[in-house]
C-alpha cells in the first residue's frame, strides 16, 4: 500500500458544496486540508456535462440568496468566489411560473412585496391568506439565527419544535380553502420534492425566502462554484485529488488515523470529514465503530424521492430564451405529485433554459426534470456507470428511457405547440445516474426526507461517535447551496470559534 508522508489537519471525504465550503473556511483557519474525490468532476450536484457544445447542470439549476446583504453572497464574498461567479438574475416579477392543469400560470416574484402583490393581483380576496403566509415564512426564518449569519448561545437548529413540526400543507390549506392558491403558494415543490404527509414548513420557508431574496442562474453551469473554491483552496495550500474513492479507514485507539483509497493510497490526518451521506458514511468507515441504535435509525430514515432529467440540445434560434423556471402540473393537487401514477406519469415537472454567458433571445437548451421512483430502475441497479468507470447498462435500459423522454415531449408539446421541431438532441439521466455519480443508494434527490411527525429523527449531528469523525453537507440543516453551506458552518464550528467566523464574514462584506 502506497503512502502519502504528509499527515493533514483535514481529510475531507466528497467534493460536493458542504466539502468544499469546510474545506475552504478551514484553509482560511490555517488548518491543512486534503479533499479526496471519487469522480473525474468535483462538485458533487453542482456538476456539469457538455453534449453538442452545450453545458447542461446536472443538479443545480438556480439559486437563492444571492443579492446583495443576503446570506449566501455575504458568505461567498467572504471565501472569495463572489466577484469571479458569472450569474444572470431571473427576472424580478417571475423567477417561478407556476402552470395548473388548465393552462393557467401563476408568477412567483422576487421580494416579498413583489411576492404579495403579484399574487394579489390574481387572487383578490385572499389578501389575508397570502399575508398571513409570507408572515409565516418571515418567523420561521427569523428563528434560525446562522440562516442569517447570526449566532444565538447554545442554539440547536434541532431545539425549537414549535417551528419544526408544523406540516407545511395543513398550515397552508388552513389559511384558505381556494384550490388554486393552495397549489399556487405549494408550486415550486419540486424544489424540496414536498409531500403532504411529512414535509415541514419551515423548509417550504426557508427555501423561498432564499429565493425571493435574489434568485440567479449560473452562467455556462454551476460547475463554476465548485472551481472557484477549488482554485481558492488550492490558494491558501490546500489539495484536491480526484479519483480517489475512499473505501477503507485505519483506526488507533478508537481514532481514526488514515483513509484508504481504491487505489491502494494511504492519507492520514488528525481529523476526517465526511461529504457523504450518513449511511455510505457508515458503510465506509465501519458499521462496527458506530452504535446499532444510530445505524437502525439511519436505514429507518427515508430519503427523499429521485428523479428523471431530459436534457435538449436546441437548433439554431428555435427556440426563446425563459428568464425564469417553470413548475408545471397535470393535477391541480401539486403535492400528490412525488407518488405518481405510473399511467399519468408525469404528472409535475420543473422546466428551465439554461443561461450563457452574454445570453441572446434565443437558448442554446432546455433542461426537464420529473419525480422517478427508485423502483422504476431496480432491475438495473447492478450495473454502474460513470465517466471514471463507464459501462452499458442495456438496450432494455436505453428502451426505458426513450419511453420516457417520449413522454415528457408529448407534455412539453402541449405547453409549447411545436416544440419537437427545434430539437436537436435528447438525453436523460436515471436514478442510477445520480446513484453511482452521487453515492446515495437510492439516488435521492435531496438526502433524508425531512418529517414534521418525526424530526427529532431525522437530526443529523455533525459530531459522530468516532471522536475525529464529522459530518457535513445537505442532510445537516437543510439541502441546496445555501443549506449545504449552512451546514459547512455548522461543521466548522467544532474547531473555529462561531462568534469569531461570523463577524469575519460580516467584516469583509462591510469593506
Amino acid at each position: 500500500m502506497k503512502q502519502e508522508s504528509k499527515e493533514y489537519d483535514f481529510i475531507i471525504v466528497g467534493s460536493g458544496i458542504g466539502g468544499l465550503m469546510s474545506a475552504v473556511l478551514l484553509a482560511m483557519a490555517d488548518y491543512s486540508v486534503l479533499v479526496l474525490e471519487k469522480n473525474h468532476q468535483i462538485g458533487g450536484s453542482l456538476q456539469v456535462f457538455s453534449r453538442d457544445k452545450v453545458i447542461f447542470d446536472t443538479g443545480v439549476h438556480y439559486i437563492g440568496s444571492l443579492d446583495k446583504g443576503e446570506t449566501l453572497n455575504k458568505l461567498f464574498k467572504y471565501v472569495g468566489i463572489l466577484d469571479d461567479l458569472k450569474m444572470k438574475r431571473l427576472d424580478n416579477d417571475c423567477f417561478d411560473a407556476i402552470r395548473l392543469s388548465d393552462g393557467t400560470i401563476f408568477k412567483h416574484a422576487q421580494s416579498y412585496e413583489g411576492f404579495r402583490s403579484g399574487l394579489k393581483e390574481h387572487f383578490p380576496q385572499e389578501e389575508k391568506a397570502i399575508d398571513l403566509f409570507l408572515s409565516k415564512v418571515e418567523w420561521i426564518c427569523k428563528e434560525f439565527p446562522l440562516y442569517n449569519l447570526e449566532v444565538e448561545r447554545g442554539f440547536s437548529y434541532i431545539d425549537k419544535p414549535e417551528v419544526l413540526s408544523q406540516s407545511a400543507y395543513e398550515f397552508v390549506t388552513s389559511l384558505t380553502e381556494n384550490k388554486q392558491l393552495q397549489a399556487v403558494l405549494l408550486g415550486n415543490g419540486l424544489l424540496y420534492a414536498g409531500e403532504v404527509k411529512t414535509s415541514p414548513m419551515y423548509v417550504v420557508a426557508l427555501i423561498l425566502n432564499s429565493y425571493l431574496k435574489g434568485s440567479y442562474r449560473m452562467e455556462n453551469g454551476g460547475s463554476q462554484i465548485a472551481k472557484l473554491l477549488t482554485k481558492r483552496l488550492r490558494l491558501l495550500g490546500g489539495k484536491v485529488l480526484k479519483h480517489k474513492e475512499v473505501v477503507d479507514a485505519v483506526y488507533k485507539n478508537g481514532e481514526i488515523e488514515s483513509v484508504v483509497t481504491c487505489d491502494g493510497f494511504l492519507f492520514r490526518a488528525k481529523n476526517f470529514i465526511s461529504n457523504m451521506h450518513p449511511l455510505k458514511t457508515v458503510e465506509v468507515f465501519g458499521e462496527e465503530n458506530f452504535r446499532p441504535a444510530y445505524r437502525n435509525r439511519l436505514k429507518k430514515l427515508e430519503n427523499t424521492v429521485s428523479s428523471f432529467m431530459v436534457y435538449f440540445s436546441l437548433k439554431k434560434e428555435s427556440f426563446p430564451y425563459i428568464n425564469h423556471n417553470i413548475y408545471a402540473y397535470s393535477k391541480d393537487e401539486v403535492w400528490e405529485t412525488v407518488n405518481y401514477s405510473d399511467t399519468e406519469w408525469p404528472e409535475a415537472l420543473f422546466i428551465c433554459t439554461s443561461a450563457t454567458v452574454n445570453q441572446g433571445e434565443f437558448a442554446d437548451s432546455l433542461s426537464v426534470m420529473a419525480y422517478m421512483d427508485y423502483e422504476e430502475v431496480k432491475e438495473w441497479e447492478h450495473t454502474f456507470s460513470t465517466v471514471k468507470d463507464p459501462s452499458e447498462r442495456g438496450e432494455s435500459y436505453l428502451e426505458f428511457k426513450k419511453r420516457k423522454e417520449e413522454l415528457v415531449i408529448k407534455r412539453l408539446e402541449e405547453m409549447f405547440p411545436g416544440f419537437r421541431s427545434s430539437i436537436k438532441n435528447v438525453y436523460s439521466s436515471t436514478p442510477l445516474t445520480y446513484k453511482d455519480y452521487i453515492g446515495t443508494k437510492d439516488g435521492s434527490l435531496y438526502g433524508i426526507k425531512k418529517d414534521y411527525n418525526q424530526i427529532m429523527q431525522s437530526k443529523i449531528n455533525t459530531r459522530t461517535r468516532v471522536p475525529n469523525l464529522f459530518l457535513t453537507g445537505q442532510n445537516l440543516v437543510f439541502h441546496g447551496i445555501l443549506g449545504a453551506s449552512i451546514g459547512a458552518m455548522v461543521n466548522v464550528f467544532c474547531f473555529i470559534d462561531d462568534n469569531e467566523l461570523i463577524n469575519k464574514i460580516k467584516t469583509v462584506y462591510e469593506k
